[in-house]
């Protein structure tokens, strides 16, 4: 797995974009990404959808290189850490994060995270909140216009369609504008939505190799 990244500067602090679905702000030695649904294969297969379980096992191995490569102190999770509540995934995500007792992991919730006291004992999360604020700068699931920071957001997976002369092609992106950084989905096993996006936004598209501004 290669890692591309690309530094971008908001509110006077410096961040680091990557190929890999996830943001790294070194000032704070935090991972910071949404929308890792874990569950969401669990969730498919219970219904009678036969998916691998390979899929979330990918995500988190991404995850841990990401980890070896930054050396984060704590996750900040945007959101939609789960998919469907409790399930044989959550067991699997659970052992996987015993593995890291020196990181921080901080969940704003979203609107797939639906935990019960029982859950929440099992995760043994360090933190659960509607939005975390450090630095004037808030963490919220979805944009909120009421709030004033500048916000950093998951929800919307965000795509971006390029044309060739061959075919449409769809890619994950960020996208940045004056008032909200908007993450892409972390988890592979997520449609893009290249409709529902902010306006006036610049998106920093990439693939497995690489990053870059359109």
């Amino acid at each position: 797995m290669k890692i591309a990244t690309k530094n971008i500067n908001i509110q006077n602090e410096t961040f680091t974009l990557t190929n890999q679905r996830a943001l790294f702000w070194e000032k704070e030695k935090a991972l910071i990404f949404s929308d890792l649904h874990v569950g969401k294969t669990a969730h498919f297969r219970k219904n009678g959808i036969a998916l691998a379980n390979q899929i979330m096992k990918n995500d988190l191995e991404r995850l841990s290189i990401l980890i070896e490569y930054f050396q984060p102190d704590k996750f900040i999770i945007v959101g939609d850490l789960l998919h469907a509540g409790d399930n044989s995934d959550v067991d699997q995500f659970c052992e996987w994060k015993d593995q890291y007792p020196n990181i921080k992991f901080c969940l704003i919730e979203g609107n797939h995270d639906r935990i019960s006291k029982t859950l929440d004992k099992k995760l043994c999360l360090d933190s659960r909140s509607n939005f975390l604020e450090i630095d004037k700068i808030s963490f919220v699931h979805d944009f909120d216009k009421n709030r004033n920071e500048f916000q950093i957001t998951g929800h919307i997976h965000p795509g971006f369609v390029i044309n060739s002369m061959v075919k449409k092609i769809k890619l994950p992106c960020f996208v940045i504008t004056e008032d909200q950084l908007l993450l892409p989905a972390f988890s592979e096993f997520t449609g893009l939505d290249t409709k529902n996006l902010p306006k006036k936004g610049r998106f920093y598209v990439f693939t497995d190799s690489e990053i870059y501004e359109i």
